[in-house]
């Protein structure tokens, strides 16, 4: 299962998420929702860094991606978030087998 944390500060501002696990759902290589899952999760990492030009820290490996932001939140990062978020949510839907959307307060 794949199990993906976004982290929000108390005034509910998103300020980093992490992505953990596999899906299960196909073979390895060929699974689609893991494939589904790593690309908004990468696209988060780029809509910030590149895009947006913000400072992030991030991890990537098999498995496991983290992305925080460096610096406050503002209505630009919380778009790109928000934008991946429902696209989780709607994964989480379709397969709640094998996708977990979780929110943690900070």
């Amino acid at each position: 299962m794949i199990k993906i944390s976004v982290i929000r500060q108390d005034d509910d501002k998103i300020i980093g998420l992490s992505v953990e696990g596999h899906a299960g759902a196909g073979a390895y290589g060929q699974d689609i929702v893991c494939a589904a899952v790593s690309a908004l999760a990468q696209s988060v990492i780029l809509g910030l860094a590149q895009h947006l030009h913000r400072d992030v820290d991030y991890d990537v490996k098999p498995g496991y991606l983290s992305i925080a932001l460096k610096a406050a939140p503002d209505e630009l990062t919380e778009a790109v978030f928000a934008v991946a978020i429902l696209g989780f949510a709607e994964i989480e839907k379709s397969n709640p087998k094998n996708v977990r959307l979780l929110n943690i307060r900070r």
